[in-house]
């Protein structure tokens, strides 16, 4: 079909301005809708804009007028309910759900994200992930459940950062007395700790204790520091011990076992290695006393007083050390030993989903331990010798 050319259209310079001014001066067009009754019953038609909200939604649904553009009620209306059509909802929701298919099926599959954060280690189980009972002087087990599962130290590892100072403490690469300056870097770690800061300068034993006790990030920063020159050093350091322990299954990538930042990875470990490290730390007398103290106070000068976390140490006879361990993914964990009669143990509880669940669970094992390690048989008295014996 061939359509005849009409007259020009007018240039685009000022023709917004005058269809603007015209629509200005235009008399609005109101439409009058009378007000109705408040009860749909008796007004089964309803005006026009109250059917703006209706459709095939095959439930109930409330009309809504517009005015001016505007979502809001129209004074004097009231919300409407009118019900439709069932079935027709699922009509609608099947049909949306095919065409979302077909763009899935053409689209290809969705690129994913990549992840900042490191996979976290499945999360701890109830009433642990992996549990071990061991001899403290000859490292036998004695009973294990779970013992080779996977799961996270948390502050369990500081008890590395101890064997390793005690060796070199031994080895005369250290002293107790030798001075360590804190770094600033040991001041950027949260945590547990006992804000330590550049300015100051502390003993070994000192960071030591904070260690132990207080379980501080900052000070295990400090001393890994100190003795490697860098947290990065230390972290080998660990690893090549933990392997000459045969701690096959544990990797180290922190000092401290806080959980992994961005482009981290989390430290791993089982209740067995974690038992064989506390065998071998068990060597140096000098770790108990780190381990077995309750209270004590840093910086005497600013009093900061540092409580130890294992409750072990108050309600287990016999307890004295050794550390806890806490992260939110990685659980309640605990590496305890006790002494009576002579006989020494280690219980290793690893991925509890519970505080209170992992000290009960400790104590239990410990003391079923005691219970079953043999005793040497008392000395039978000789019987009396029957009367008229010479």
């Amino acid at each position: 079909m061939w359509l005849r050319q009409g007259p020009p259209l007018p240039t685009l310079r000022g023709f917004p301005e005058r269809v603007n001014r015209a629509a200005a001066s235009a008399p609005r067009k109101t439409r009058k809708i009378s007000s109705p009754c408040r009860h749909h019953a008796h007004n089964p038609q309803p005006p026009r804009a109250s059917r703006l909200r209706q459709g095939r939604q095959g439930r109930t649904v409330r009309t809504i007028l517009f005015n001016g553009g505007q979502r809001r009620l129209k004074q004097g209306w009231t919300m409407k309910r009118w019900r439709v059509r069932p079935g027709a909802n699922a009509r609608r929701v099947s049909i949306g759900l095919l065409a979302a298919w077909t763009l899935a099926a053409t689209a290809g599959p969705p690129a994913t994200a990549p992840s900042r954060r490191p996979a976290l280690p499945p999360r701890c189980r109830d009433p642990y992930q992996g549990a071990i009972l061991v001899n403290g002087q000859t490292g036998e087990v004695l009973l294990r459940d779970g013992a080779d599962e996977p799961g996270y130290p948390a502050s369990m590892l500081k008890l590395m950062n101890l064997l390793l100072v005690l060796e070199r403490i031994e080895a005369g690469a250290l002293t107790l007395d030798t001075p360590v300056r804190v770094p600033r870097e040991a001041m950027q770690i949260g945590g547990s700790q006992v804000y330590l800061d550049e300015k100051e300068q502390f003993t070994v034993e000192e960071l030591l204790y904070a260690l132990m006790v207080q379980s501080a990030n900052d000070a295990a920063a400090a001393l890994a520091i100190h003795i490697a020159g860098s947290r990065e050093g230390f972290v080998r350091l660990m690893n090549e011990r933990a392997q000459q322990l045969g701690m096959t299954a544990t990797v180290f990538h922190s000092v401290h076992g806080l959980p992994p930042g961005p482009g981290q990875k989390p430290d791993v470990t089982t209740a067995r290695d974690f038992a064989s490290l506390a065998v071998e730390l068990l060597k140096h007398p000098a770790a108990l006393q780190y381990t077995s103290t309750r209270e004590r106070v840093f910086r005497p000068e600013k009093p900061f007083v540092m409580r130890n976390h294992n409750r072990l140490l108050d309600s287990f006879p016999g307890c004295d050390g050794l550390k806890t361990g806490y992260y939110r993914a990685a659980g309640y964990s605990v590496c305890a030993t006790a002494l009576r009669q002579g006989v020494r143990l280690v219980a290793v509880i690893l991925g509890s989903a519970d505080k209170e669940t992992c000290a009960e669970q400790a104590a239990q094992w410990l003391e079923r331990g005691f219970k079953a390690v043999r005793t040497p048989p008392a000395e039978s008295k000789p019987r009396n010798p029957p009367a008229g014996a010479g």
